[in-house]
């Protein structure tokens, strides 16, 4: 009796060590996890309007959820490689990818083979903001509107231009195709690895002219070393009231915004998704965040998971049609 009272004795002994030894190590992984930076993927390079604002979000956003978050910039081909990187990247909450409309839905319909697949591949966690892209002129152009801008390009001979965008296949490229059209000028798409190489061009009067997003110029703008002279929308930017929109000049069909939106490898952990969409949520709102995203030129707004995804589908519907009829093949 004794020996078999000894007996369980030491088993439960050996059990509650067990345990308390399963319990430490088991805190200890979680503690080793949740100091595991997240990395939030750019796809263009630092100075551009995109690091600017991962930037700004990622500080507020590593305290909303207790622990680091870092930009890891991937520039190159339009945000391509940031997003192959994304879809290869481990599905454990930890690397996320910021981006705008061009890589989500302009690039995979115009490159056959992008290497990832946005609506399989990836997994929507939260959206922030919608944009409109503009059109700027260099300071040493002459041109004060839109319209001088046309006329300048008339009378440089068979009305040839270049204008810089900041990716080629872009949204911009093929507004600088519409405009072209419309306005019967010879203007040929200038690509540029990002924004940031193109306005150091513009600054430098190496190009005349630059179509991209309104965070891209806004500053340089403000302080007369670039001239935006027309913006895609409906209506007039609160940053720029005395800016017209394309609408007002009479360039149809670019109704639809382009966003802003994080996004998460297929497959990650619901709670993840769901806790980081809800960080998200509150830093946006945040007067810290709120004021400079909107002084880039940004509306600001949260969108949940499931309205980020509805804002891809529509903007990618619209500008199926927008590709299909400037007649561009997919290379």
């Amino acid at each position: 009796m004794t020996t078999s009272l000894h007996r369980r004795s030491l088993l439960s002994r050996a059990v509650r060590t067990t345990a308390a030894l399963a319990a430490t190590l088991t805190m200890g992984l979680a503690s080793a996890q949740s100091d595991k930076p997240i990395r939030l993927l750019v796809g263009f390079p630092p100075g551009g309007g995109s690091d600017a604002i991962a930037r700004l979000l990622s500080e507020k956003l590593k305290d909303a959820l207790g622990m680091p978050v870092v930009v890891d910039n991937r520039p190159g081909a339009g945000g391509q490689i940031a997003a192959q990187t994304l879809k290869a990247a481990p599905a454990d909450g930890h690397t996320l990818f910021l981006s705008h409309d061009h890589t989500i839905s302009i690039l995979p319909q115009v490159i056959k083979n992008p290497g990832f697949d946005p609506v399989h591949d990836f997994v929507p966690v939260g959206g922030f903001a919608t944009f409109v892209n503009a059109f700027a002129v260099s300071g040493s152009n002459p041109a004060k509107s839109f319209n001088d801008y046309v006329a300048w390009v008339k009378a440089q001979g068979h009305g040839k231009g270049a204008v810089g965008v900041p990716a080629p296949a872009s949204t911009p490229e093929f507004l600088v195709k519409l405009v072209g059209q419309k306005y019967q000028l010879d203007l040929v798409a200038a690509p540029y690895r990002g924004s940031a190489p193109m306005m150091a061009d513009m600054l430098g009067n190496q190009i005349a002219a630059g179509v991209g997003s309104i965070p891209d110029f806004i500053e340089n703008h403000k302080a007369g070393k670039v001239r935006v002279v027309a913006v895609l929308g409906t209506k007039r930017q609160a940053a720029m009231p005395d800016v017209p929109t394309f609408d007002e000049l009479g360039l149809k069909g670019f109704e639809d915004l382009p966003y802003y939106g994080i996004y998460a490898p297929a497959g990650t952990p619901a709670k993840f998704i769901a806790d980081f969409s809800a960080a998200l949520a509150k830093v946006v709102v945040l007067p810290e965040v709120h004021g400079p995203l909107t002084a880039m030129g940004l509306t600001v707004g949260y969108m949940a998971p499931q309205q980020l995804a509805a804002r891809q589908q529509a903007y990618t519907a619209a500008w199926t049609r927008i590709i299909q009829n400037t007649g561009f093949v997919a290379q």
